[in-house]
């Protein structure tokens, strides 16, 4: 498949790594030829123009007429939504437009923009908000994935010392009455392992466990966790982010926005629902928090644009006895320093938007991939075709590669965790867990 991506921010170079370990033809085009740089240093195969994505001459360049997908994540709406029309009316088959207003995206306006040539559209700061109502919900949990529509979940967890599993090797945990998880992932510092059957669980792991929904209070108590009722939470700084968080947020949740502009201070109040408390102030005054109540509250979110500032707030939010803390880290090399100082859950909306658009430009048989924020992993949907090498043999025969394992099915409508001994039956839809260098691996044995 042939893919011209227009924009080389960090939405727009991560889809491009993502989609170069496919095999696809990629080219990246900007007006910033420092930011293409990386891509001539880096040795991926991909094509780098210098370009105005709204310059019909230099779409040309780009070989747009060529294109089976034009995806446009520039930081501009407007420029993405035009550069999407002329790259319709110049040949390409679908275009991809990142959007910054929730509106386009109501089911009536998504028709018109189909009509002038801009096939989807994505909004990130959407999607962020969904993965911070996601973390509320299951204060326990550092992530939670509900896959094949809620009939297998994927928990991420923190493992404590006083967690049962500690030092305990994986097979001690394989029992008659614990076949219903399997733990798919480790990660250990900054290595993410996948794990055999003669790995331990250590204090201070994060660890991916696959499961029926019917066992997640066996998980969460085997990994020594509470799970408080979340009533009141503070959120810092008045994003689009945090409106959408708010809103998705049920109404019996007592909400409190700080945002230091008093201006925008007014809209919010203006905008939000009854249970959502406007404070004009900054989050990170610790005498103002202690004054609002940070001691009754089960969860702190921190959405600024300041990584280390919301990196720092989520650390005092846990000396006060937050139980959940969240913070937005925009850049992604604070990542691996957010993980290290255990703030809790990290979101980084620009993964997000890019491992959601990488999730639909994959094949049909992929139909869902989850990028890991915490970790260069994926989790993907897959669907076993008749006659493909994944139904061959019992899964302990497949001599599957080191770096992926398989998290569970769903067989005619049921859900079921693999073992060693489970045979992989055409039209199962199965759980794949992976690093990156995996991906392009997956074909091998399910198509």
């Amino acid at each position: 498949m042939k893919v011209v991506i227009a924009g080389a921010g960090e939405v727009g170079t991560h889809l491009a790594k993502m989609l170069s370990q496919e095999q696809h033809d990629i080219t990246v085009m900007d007006e910033n030829e420092e930011r293409l740089a990386f891509f001539s240093r880096s040795g991926v195969e991909i094509l780098p123009v210098a370009g105005n994505p709204i310059s019909p001459a230099d779409l040309e360049k780009a070989r747009v007429k060529q294109a089976d997908l034009f995806v446009s994540v520039t930081p501009e709406e407007a420029m993405n939504i035009t550069a999407c029309m002329l790259a319709t009316n110049l040949g390409a088959q679908k275009t991809f437009a990142r959007i910054n207003n929730y509106e386009y995206l109501l089911p009536g306006n998504r028709e018109l923009f189909e009509k002038i040539g801009v096939s989807s559209m994505i909004y990130p700061e959407m999607l962020a908000a969904r993965e911070i109502v996601t973390s509320i919900r299951k204060p326990w949990a550092r992530q939670y994935w509900e896959l094949f529509g809620g009939a297998l979940i994927l928990i991420g967890v923190k493992v404590r010392e006083n967690a049962s599993i500690v030092n305990k090797q994986l097979t001690e945990l394989v029992t008659p009455s614990r076949r219903h998880y399997h733990i798919v992932a480790i990660q250990r510092e900054n290595a993410m392992i996948i794990p055999r059957g003669q790995d331990y669980v250590r204090a201070e792991d994060l660890i991916f466990i696959s499961m029926t929904r019917d066992y997640e209070n066996e998980v969460r108590a085997l990994t020594g966790k509470g799970n408080p009722d979340v009533k009141s939470i503070i959120i810092m700084g008045g994003s689009r982010i945090a409106i959408r968080a708010s809103q998705y947020l049920p109404d019996h949740i007592q909400i409190k926005i700080f945002e230091t502009s008093r201006d925008k201070s007014v809209v919010l109040s203006e905008t939000l629902p009854d249970n959502v408390m406007i404070i004009n102030g900054d989050a990170r005054d610790t005498d103002l928090l202690r004054q609002e109540g940070i001691m009754h509250a089960q969860a702190f979110v921190a959405l600024t644009d300041n990584a280390s500032s919301n990196i720092l707030a989520c650390l005092a939010a846990k000396r006060f006895g937050v139980y959940r803390t969240v913070a937005q880290v925009e850049n992604i090399d604070y990542i691996p320093l957010a993980i290290k100082l255990d703030i809790g859950t990290v979101i980084n909306k620009k993964l997000i938007a890019a491992s959601h658009i990488y999730q639909i430009l994959l094949d049909a048989d992929v139909s869902n991939v989850k990028c890991l924020t915490l970790a260069d992993a994926n989790v993907a949907e897959l669907i076993a075709r008749p006659g493909s090498y994944i139904t061959k043999k019992p899964v302990k025969d497949l001599k599957l590669p080191e770096d992926l394992t398989l998290g569970g099915l769903i067989r005619d409508g049921e859900p079921m965790i693999i073992e060693g001994n489970t045979l992989i039956r055409e039209n199962d839809h199965v759980m794949v867990f992976c690093l990156n260098s995996a991906m392009t691996k997956l074909k091998k044995y399910f198509a």
